[in-house]
């Protein structure tokens, strides 16, 4: 699981396209360093988050960027499902 990856680093977009294991990707589409379009072309795992920033926060109150908590704790127990993940 990968919590706002540097998407637009070359390295890690590489090293990416390369993992033989499932994986999940979380950005924000206010992050410079996330690419929405390179992250569903990696994996059918993501969750992206409209005006999200890198620590995954929205403008405006608090408990906007808390909610935000709660879908990517969703999105996790989702991904392990979906893998199969031993309980």
């Amino acid at each position: 699981m990968w919590l706002t990856p540097l998407l637009t680093a070359p390295l890690v977009a590489a090293a990416l396209r390369q993992a033989s294991a499932p994986f999940l990707l979380v950005g924000g589409t206010a992050d410079n360093f996330w690419d929405g379009e390179l992250a569903r072309r990696l994996t059918p795992h993501v969750l992206e988050v409209e005006d999200a920033d890198h620590g995954m926060c929205l403008p405006g109150s608090l408990t906007e960027s808390i909610a935000v908590l709660a879908r990517v704790v969703t999105a996790v127990e989702e991904f392990l499902d979906a893998i199969d993940w031993p309980r």
